[in-house]
């Protein structure tokens, strides 16, 4: 999955996570996923998706925008039109839940 680098980091810090989604392509909840920065360019960081479902962009509610690591509602609208062009409350968009993958390799460290 593609991320800015400002989401990459409130991803590692906890701060984010879901993420929404156009696109035709479902991820599947309990699958792990590598973050990338671009299409070309992978990290060595993984997340789990933990649920994955659709939701218009008008049933959005404060709680899912700190979820985006957004402050607030409003302030994901903005992060949403920057990245995809424009709000559609009645756009039916992917959902992903996730949480940093820790592989059973890493529990030592």
């Amino acid at each position: 999955m593609i991320f800015r680098p400002d989401h990459i980091r409130l991803i590692l810090e906890g701060k984010k996570t879901a993420t929404r989604r156009r696109h035709t392509y479902p991820r599947r909840a309990g699958r792990v996923y590598r973050i990338q920065r671009s299409m070309l360019d992978w990290t060595d960081i993984r997340i789990v998706v933990t649920k994955a479902y659709m939701q218009k962009l008008g049933q959005m509610t404060e709680e899912d925008a700190k979820k985006e690591g957004a402050s607030t509602l409003k302030a994901f609208k903005e992060i949403w039109r920057e990245i995809n062009g424009g709000w559609n409350p009645e756009e039916e968009v992917w959902v992903y839940e996730f949480q940093l993958y820790r592989s059973p390799f890493d529990q030592n460290k």
